[in-house]
Parts: structure tokens; C-alpha cells; sequence
């Protein structure tokens, strides 16, 4: 774009990898002469406050001008940010190029001649004109006012041309004026006296406050200097202190870590406990179903026997029931967990047991030994073992009946 604007030397980006204030200046400063040929603004960039005044008045040209509004700070680095700032000035004056150039090829050479003129240089113009017009309708306002007044004005100034001009009256009105104004230059005097007197005043409570400065500075590199007498006792406390604060915290830690333990213990050893409470339960509710099934049986035992039986000896159905007694509370005491009775179940001698012989009571105890196996229940949810102890075997006799 520069190129085709005219411009006499060639750009590239890598000119601006590195800061360059000249050349972007140097860059500002030919597109405002091209956009206006007349404008006055100064090219001097040699020191920051030249600089930053050029970046200014560029600025505010392209703004109130163009109608282009730049970040300063970014012309003001002069890098490939910058770079975005000139194209928005660059880019306008291509596209106007181009539009020239399209109307140039539609119109003739003699149309493009009379319509040709600069309107950057009559922008200028404008704005005084519009300024003048401002100022003559404010003046024509206050004149008109005062065409108003002028019959009252001229009857009070035919008046006082036509009055003599007496000396006495003048000499005192100027009089009065020369006292006035020496007044005001005796005011001016006491005031000029009074800053001088509050100048003194001033630099004196500067100085004194100068001096007082001093003396604390002084204050303070001594005590600075000079080490307190209990800055070692600080410094081992102070080393205790952190000494005990590192074993609190391990202490803590380890505290913390006991506790957690130990509620995972109390939960384990809970769980364990209520699955165990639950296995009881169920035993006793398995137990209790047994009992009852081994209560029915026995009753059906004796409800056959005695049907059988009709005819058989008293003696004989008292052996037989007292023999399912027997039976049926061994089962019992052999069903129950951790439970161990034992005991004979001796009764009074009498003739019928005499007379029934020792071959039926014999036989009877050899079935009930049969009966009566090794029952054994184990229960594992956390090493618990429940087992049901086998009574032991009753001795042999012929007294046992």
C-alpha cells in the first residue's frame, strides 16, 4: 500500500521487530502530508517530550480530519502493534486512491478536470466560516439590544454634553480615584509583607522539622546498632517453640491415626458382632423347630405304641415311655450349643422292672446310643465356632431302671 501511495523507500515487517520510533514517525508524518498537504505539525522527535507532543497532534489530526481514531500507546512503541495503527491511515487513503481510479477510467479526462478539486485544504476554511457565522449572529443579538436603548441613551448623553464641565467637581471625582487606588496599592503592600513574613515563618518550620529528621535518623542507625539484651533469650524460645510445634504435629498426626484405627476396629468388631447375633438367631429359631418336630414325633411314637400294645403288660408301657422320655431329652441336650448335663436317670426299684429282665432294657439303650450321634454346628463369620458338645454315654447297669 505504501508503494502504490508513493512512498519513496521500501517497508517490510522486519523493521519493526525491534522498536523503531524514527521510521514510524518518519511514516506519520508523510501520510498526514498526503492526506493534507497543508497541515503544520511539528516533525521534531528528538526528545520523549517531542515525541509523545508528535504522537499527540497526529493523533488528534487524523481524529477531527479523518475521522480515524489511533491508540497512542501502541505509535508510541513503535513496533508491529504500530504497524496495525498506520494501516487504519494507510488503508483509507488506498481506497480513496482506488475510487479515484474508477472514476478516472468512467469520466472523461474534461469532467474529471472541472470537478477536481482538494477538499483537505478547504476543511479549514469551513471551520472559521462556521466560527465568524457563530460570532456574527452573537454580535448582531447584542447590537440589536443595544438600538433598543438608544432613545433613552441619547437624551442621557445630549444632557451631559450639553452640561458645563465645572473643575471643582472634576478635581474631587479625581481625587476620590487617587484615594481609591491607593488603597488598593496599600492593600497590595501589606499583603506582599505578609507572604514575605509567612515565607520566614515557613522556612523556619522547615528547618526545624529538617533537624528533628536528623535526629531520628540518628535514633534510629543506633538503636539499629546496638543488639537488645534479651534477643538471644528470644531467639532460643523462639527455637523451643518450633521444636515443640514440629513434635505437636506428629503427635497429632499420630493421634489422628490412632483414633481412625480404632473406630474401624469398633465397626469391624460391630459388624462382626451383629452377623453373629444373627447366626444365633437363626440356630435358636432352628433349634426350636426341631424341638417341636422331635415333640410330634414322640407323641406319634406313643400313639403307635399304645395301639400295638393293647394288649401287653402295664409294666411294659411304662418301660417304653419312660425309654422316650430318655430319647427325646437326649436329642434335646444334644441339639443345644455349648450346653453339657450330665446326670443318670436312676428311678425306684420295683417288681415289674425286675420281672421285665435286663435283655429289653439292654436292647433298648444299645438303640438309643444309635440314635444319638455326634452333632456338631460350626459358625465362621469372624472366627467364631459354635459347636454342640456330645453328651457322654451313660454306664452301663442293671440298677439303671
Amino acid at each position: 500500500m505504501m508503494r502504490a501511495l508513493g512512498y519513496p523507500r521500501l517497508i517490510s515487517m522486519e523493521n519493526f521487530h525491534t522498536p523503531n520510533f524514527m521510521l514510524v514517525s518518519e511514516v506519520l508524518f508523510w501520510l498526514v502530508k498526503r492526506y493534507e498537504p497543508q497541515t503544520d505539525i511539528p516533525p521534531d522527535v528528538e526528545t520523549e517530550q517531542d515525541r509523545v507532543f508528535f504522537i499527540k497532534a497526529v493523533a488528534q489530526f487524523m481524529a477531527t480530519k479523518a475521522h480515524i481514531k489511533l491508540n497512542t500507546k501502541k505509535l508510541y512503541q513503535a513496533d508491529g502493534y504500530a504497524v496495525k495503527e498506520l494501516l487504519k491511515i494507510t488503508s483509507v487513503l488506498y481506497d480513496a486512491m482506488n475510487t479515484k481510479g474508477v472514476e478516472h477510467m468512467d469520466l472523461s479526462e474534461e469532467d474529471s478536470s472541472k470537478f477536481k478539486f482538494d477538499l483537505g485544504s478547504k476543511i479549514a476554511d469551513l471551520k472559521a466560516a462556521r466560527q465568524l457565522a457563530s460570532e456574527i449572529t452573537s454580535k448582531g443579538a447584542s447590537m440589536y439590544d443595544l438600538l433598543g436603548k438608544e432613545v433613552e441613551l441619547r437624551e442621557a448623553r445630549t444632557e451631559s454634553i450639553a452640561r458645563p464641565l465645572e473643575i471643582n467637581e472634576a478635581e474631587k471625582v479625581m481625587k476620590i480615584a487617587i484615594n481609591c487606588v491607593m488603597e488598593q496599592v496599600q492593600k497590595t503592600n501589606d499583603m506582599l509583607s505578609n507572604v514575605a513574613l509567612d515565607e520566614a515563618s515557613l522556612e523556619a518550620k522547615i528547618e526545624k522539622r529538617k533537624l528533628e529528621l536528623e535526629r531520628s535518623q540518628k535514633r534510629l542507625q543506633t538503636l539499629q546498632s546496638v543488639r537488645p539484651a534479651f534477643m538471644d533469650e528470644y531467639e532460643k524460645i523462639e527455637e523451643q517453640l518450633q521444636k515443640q510445634y514440629s513434635s505437636y504435629l506428629e503427635k497429632f498426626r499420630n493421634l489422628t491415626y490412632l483414633e481412625q484405627l480404632l473406630d474401624d476396629h469398633r465397626r469391624t468388631e460391630q459388624e462382626m458382632f451383629e452377623e453373629a447375633a444373627n447366626m444365633l438367631r437363626l440356630m435358636q429359631n432352628r433349634l426350636k423347630e426341631e424341638e417341636q418336630l422331635l415333640l410330634k414325633g414322640a407323641t406319634n411314637d406313643d400313639s403307635d405304641v399304645e395301639i400295638q400294645d393293647d394288649d401287653g403288660s402295664d409294666s411294659e408301657m411304662q418301660d417304653r415311655q419312660t425309654r422316650k422320655q430318655h430319647t427325646a431329652m437326649g436329642t434335646l441336650l444334644q441339639g443345644r450349643a455349648g450346653v453339657r448335663i450330665v446326670g443318670t436317670m436312676q428311678g425306684g426299684d420295683t417288681e415289674e422292672d425286675e420281672d421285665s429282665g435286663d435283655s429289653e432294657i439292654d436292647l433298648d439303650e444299645d438303640e438309643e446310643d444309635d440314635d444319638m450321634e455326634d452333632k456338631s454346628i460350626e459358625i465362621s463369620p469372624r472366627k467364631f465356632v459354635l459347636r454342640a458338645r456330645k453328651p457322654e454315654p451313660l454306664e452301663e447297669s442293671d440298677n439303671d431302671f
